[in-house]
């Protein structure tokens, strides 16, 4: 008797304004220990995009070492990241910045941004009016706008509606590390965005912290997810982008294989049918 081995089906890519991605996981390159660990955390996780925050401070650590030198600008596609900015005009001129960067590196991303303008500096919520308004002015201006918002399926549905290429829902506050906190939101904005736009993509983008975080938001429907401070405070930065790369594809292939519903009674997976022993209220 022959005995055939099932091969595992290979995840289909995501596709974000034109650029398609074999994964799905886009990672940051912020608050880790050193640049070494950065690179190699980057290389583990799999991703093919990173996020780059577009301020000096951010670009250069205090040994004057430039990020840029330890990523590899052609295998990563890179995401300006307005981090920092608390109103539209501040979010567009970063952007600006970034495009401009990124043109001079002859990187894919230039024409990318993502667009986060925060309503303060406690919670690093964002400000529903002012990220609006950037959508608005950076999608004229040609920018690919993938925005970071609450998980409010509304104005998740309006930064859509504004031209948005991606919307990406916080799971819970930046850095928090408390994973999906209203899954039903989530559930909600992706009902909203993919109303006859299946293709849509929804990124889940803040506050989680663990590879079953990253494969819950999975497992719920989104199309990705982006972190940073999970990879980059964990105790083993490298082993834990590991973790998440394998996250996200157990979770994706977990929701395209359809879980089984939830029930209030058991079921046996045995039939009771032949049983030799006695069976209550048989």
């Amino acid at each position: 008797m022959t005995t055939t081995l099932s091969t595992e089906p290979s995840l289909d890519p995501i596709t974000i304004a034109s650029r398609t991605f074999n994964s799905r996981l886009c990672v940051g390159t912020g608050k880790y220990a050193s640049m070494e660990i950065m690179r190699d955390a980057l290389d583990a996780s799999g991703a093919e995009a990173i996020t780059v925050a577009v301020r000096r401070e951010r670009l250069f650590n205090a040994e004057g070492k430039s990020l840029l030198e330890y990523i590899d600008l052609d295998r990563y596609t890179i995401l300006p990241n307005t981090a920092g900015c608390f109103n539209a005009e501040d979010a567009v001129r970063v952007a600006c910045l970034g495009r401009e960067l990124l043109e001079q590196l002859g990187n894919p991303g230039a024409n990318w941004v993502k667009l986060e303008v925060l309503g303060d500096k406690k919670t690093l919520l964002p400000d529903p009016v002012g990220t609006l308004q950037a959508v608005e002015e950076l999608v004229k201006d040609g920018f690919d706008v993938l925005c970071y918002t609450s998980d409010d399926p509304i104005s998740a549905k309006r930064i859509k509606d504004a031209g948005a290429a991606a919307v990406m829902p916080a799971g819970s506050p930046i850095g928090s590390g408390q994973g999906v906190l209203n899954s039903n939101n989530i559930v909600l904005c992706l009902e909203l965005l993919k109303e006859n736009d299946p293709n849509y993509p929804v990124i889940v983008d803040a506050g989680v912290g663990s590879a079953s975080d990253v494969a819950y938001a999975m497992e719920l429907g989104a199309d990705g997810v982006l972190l940073n401070t999970a990879i980059a405070h964990a105790k083993h930065p490298v082993m834990m982008a590991h973790a998440m790369r394998k996250a996200i594809e157990c979770g994706r292939q977990s929701y395209l294989a359809g879980r089984i519903d939830k029930k209030l009674y058991a079921t046996a997976s045995s039939p009771m049918e032949g049983a030799i022993s006695y069976i209550p209220g048989e």
